[in-house]
């Protein structure tokens, strides 16, 4: 099995304008950010417990409205102890694993529609490898707060966000036509993400969506 290329950031220079210069060790333990992938756009919640990080969730949004992919990571003591990965679309696949603290696998699944499939080693070494991946861009985008938001878009241009806040990204002429688009074309409201950083700002994602109902909250997560 082939794992998912959309770790690979499409515009790494856009991150380093972004980025500041400051250290995620300033910002709380339960964090958002993202970035643009070559297919898509990538979501990560973060969430650190005694300065380690405990769990990483990503979200991939693919441009082509296709198959979505949600992937847990479960870290205890800064050893990886759980990989969840959930596929959606036409062609639902669930991949669970499981390991103990020596790294060894403890449990294996592998759920397709209407059957289950076992993992190779060289497939469950991917998994970890990927966790290890986006725990570093999650390191990097954070050291310059480079920052994910999200909320719903309001006629007059602000945002209200998913703490009920009233924003005003500084989106440029394309970013907002862009959403003007999308405006035109949903039978209701929309909703955006953006990262927002000490550099600047980029419109990440524009959804018919309510981005907010699927937003993780801290004490859930």
């Amino acid at each position: 099995m082939k794992l998912s290329s959309f770790t690979r950031p499409l515009a790494l220079s856009v991150l380093i304008l972004l980025a500041g210069c400051s250290s995620h060790s300033e910002l709380p333990d339960f964090t958002a950010s993202g970035y643009l992938a070559d297919r898509g756009t990538v979501r990560i919640w973060r969430k650190n417990h005694q300065d380690q990080v405990a769990h990483l969730m990503t979200v991939f949004t693919p441009f082509n409205g296709s198959a979505a992919e949600t992937t847990d990571y479960l870290w205890q003591k800064d050893k990886l102890i759980s990989v969840e990965r959930h596929v959606t679309g036409e062609k639902p696949d669930d991949v669970t694993l499981r390991f103990d603290q020596n790294g060894g696998l403890s449990f294996m699944q592998r759920q397709l529609s209407g059957r289950r499939e076992a993992l190779s080693a060289d497939e469950v070494a991917l998994y970890q490898f990927d966790a290890q991946r986006m725990l570093s861009i999650s390191d990097d985008l954070l050291s310059g707060s480079v920052l994910l938001m999200q909320g719903s878009w309001q006629p007059n241009g602000s945002v209200i966000n998913c703490q009920g806040q009233r924003l005003q990204p500084e989106l440029d002429g394309t970013e907002r036509e862009r959403i003007a688009r999308q405006q035109r074309d949903a039978p209701g409201p929309i909703s955006i993400a953006w990262l927002q950083a000490p550099g600047g700002t980029q419109l990440l994602l524009v959804s018919a969506s309510d981005l907010c109902k699927t937003e993780p909250k801290e004490e859930d997560f």
